[in-house]
């Protein structure tokens, strides 16, 4: 077995793009500066869709890249971005795409990034349509002001490798665990990338959190993820917990079609199907809490929404979520509690539900929404309060503590 790399080094170890893109354009993130634009602007690092190549398109500036290509530099210095993440929080990697670049990518690169409020930033000005153009002076002295150049490096100076010309990944793991709002891309000296991903979960300041309204508990711009699933074959269960309402089918969790399902389909007694499988995913809550109303919707799946769904929550300490993913959740029934029980659903729509929890006052750091037969949906909220818990990692048992915070019982 190979070694885990070291922070900020090259690497195959793939784990963590199955997180949320943090800088990705869909959660909201965005180019604040950029030295040069002239092939292709920088936003089209944080699209969220592949890069695409069509052979024949030019414009008025040279050939049409789908990324960020800057022009070849007779000046001296290097060319780089700053990225606003629409997603703050800790950063597990990064993955620098060049597809289609295969004679103009960025030969190195390195990353840095910094935690700045947002009432800190300073005045930049809006970059607007950018393609033919390098900074102007006024939006070099904006950015100057937050002293980029100083940031942590999380990435320092490496040579990115081109790989499959068609598909060129460049995947950097990062340990680091502070919280970051802002990226910055250096490219030495110029040249193309055509995505930058920044993977991570999300972190939210609990703390200063308002405890007398429900939260969503389990979404990904919290730090909510998914830790498991059976099936993903058309979508990851983390799109479920994204930022917004859903774009589209392909923003949702959809699996493959089961095999198992009986030649002829029956209902019960309650109108729901009898069949012998179902798919799951279970998700890691942002913060314990004691979830209060579960929204399931199915937008965009008309013709392949789940028959019905049910949720349920447990405790696990961080070595027990570690031992689960290893077993691929061979949990034992007793540790799940029910939080919504067997529930019809409807294709493309939103249902509001209540939780069973407002009576036993459970606390979950845990919750896994089960599907019967198969199928898609689109978002997953778990409204709720969070909880102050103790789990410490321990070889022998774990002790908690648990409190619903102040306001829980009053909100009831």
């Amino acid at each position: 077995m190979a070694d885990t790399p070291k922070e900020g080094k090259l690497t195959r170890l793939l784990d963590f793009t199955q997180l949320v893109d943090m800088a990705s354009e869909a959660v909201g993130g965005r180019i604040l500066f950029a030295t040069d634009d002239f092939f292709s602007p920088a936003e089209n690092l944080l699209k969220s869709t592949s890069p695409s190549f069509n052979e024949h398109e030019y414009t008025e500036f040279g050939k049409w890249m789908d990324g960020w290509e800057t022009r070849r530099k007779r000046i001296p210095g290097h060319d780089w971005c700053v990225v606003k993440l629409g997603i703050q929080g800790v950063i597990q990697g990064f993955d620098v795409d060049i597809s289609h670049f295969s004679g103009s990518y960025a030969p190195r690169i390195s990353i840095q990034a910094a935690n700045v409020e947002d009432n800190k930033l300073p005045e930049i000005p809006a970059r607007g349509i950018r393609t033919g153009m390098a900074a102007t002076v006024e939006e070099h002295e904006a950015i100057a002001k937050l002293k980029s150049e100083d940031w942590d490096h999380l990435v320092p100076r490496t040579e990115l490798k081109l790989g499959n010309p068609a598909s060129s990944h460049n995947y950097f793991l990062v340990n680091s665990q502070h919280r970051w709002s802002l990226v910055r891309l250096n490219v030495f000296p110029d040249g193309g990338i055509a995505r930058f991903r920044v993977y991570g979960t999300g972190q939210r300041d609990w703390i200063a959190s308002d405890s007398t309204n429900p939260v969503d508990l389990v979404a990904v711009a919290f730090g909510g993820v998914c830790v498991g699933f059976s099936n993903a074959h058309f979508g990851h269960p983390n799109n479920m917990i994204g930022v917004g309402k859903p774009r589209s089918m392909a923003d949702g969790w959809e699996t493959a079609r089961r095999l198992d399902r009986p030649p002829v389909l029956e209902n019960d007694e309650k109108g729901l199907l009898l069949v012998p499988g179902c798919e799951w995913a279970v998700f890691r809550l942002a913060h314990p809490g004691v979830i209060t109303q579960i929204e399931i919707d199915t937008k965009y799946f008309k013709g392949n929404a789940p028959d019905s769904c049910r949720v349920d929550g447990c405790i696990l300490t961080t070595q027990e979520e570690e031992d689960m993913v290893k077993n691929k959740w061979g949990l034992q029934t007793h540790k799940w509690k029910l939080l919504l029980p067997m529930t019809k659903l409807s294709p493309n729509h939103s249902h509001s539900l209540d939780s069973l929890t407002p009576e036993l006052q459970d606390v979950v750091t845990h919750a896994r929404l089960t599907i019967f037969p198969d199928g898609g949906v689109s978002r997953l909220r778990l409204r709720g309060f969070p909880s102050s818990i103790c789990l410490l990692r321990s070889r022998e048992k774990p002790v908690m503590r648990f409190s619903v915070k102040a306001g829980f019982r009053a909100s009831l």
